[in-house]
């Protein structure tokens, strides 16, 4: 493996923070970071979003956040979907019958009995 050039710098650092999303500087090419694509970085405060290191050529990593991105995913963020990994079909049932009741169904149960 090759050492990079003397006198080049490759890194990374933010360069600018909306509502939306954030800009982000990787060697010599800047990269918009939507929000609705990495919602990981969505409640970051400003200065967890700028403490970002260039790892590797491809890998990212906020250490303040423990966020690792790879370069590719947010170029093409359409091949890394993001997938939750609970089931649609977990459904979650109460322990016992007043459990699932608002206060009001069961003081008007009381009410009655």
């Amino acid at each position: 493996m090759k050492s990079g050039k003397l006198g080049s710098h490759t890194s990374a650092e933010v360069s600018n923070v909306s509502a939306t999303g954030f800009w982000l500087l990787i060697a010599d090419k800047e990269r918009f970071l939507p929000f609705a694509d990495f919602p990981w970085f969505r409640e970051a405060r400003i200065r967890e979003l700028m403490n970002v290191e260039l790892q590797s050529p491809n890998h990212l990593y906020w250490p303040d956040l423990d966020v690792d991105l790879s370069v590719e995913s947010i170029d093409h963020p359409e091949r890394f979907p993001l997938v939750s990994r609970v089931s649609s079909a977990t459904t979650v049932r109460p322990r016992n019958r007043t459990q699932g009741k608002s206060r009001v169904q069961r003081s008007a149960r009381r009410a009655r009995n």
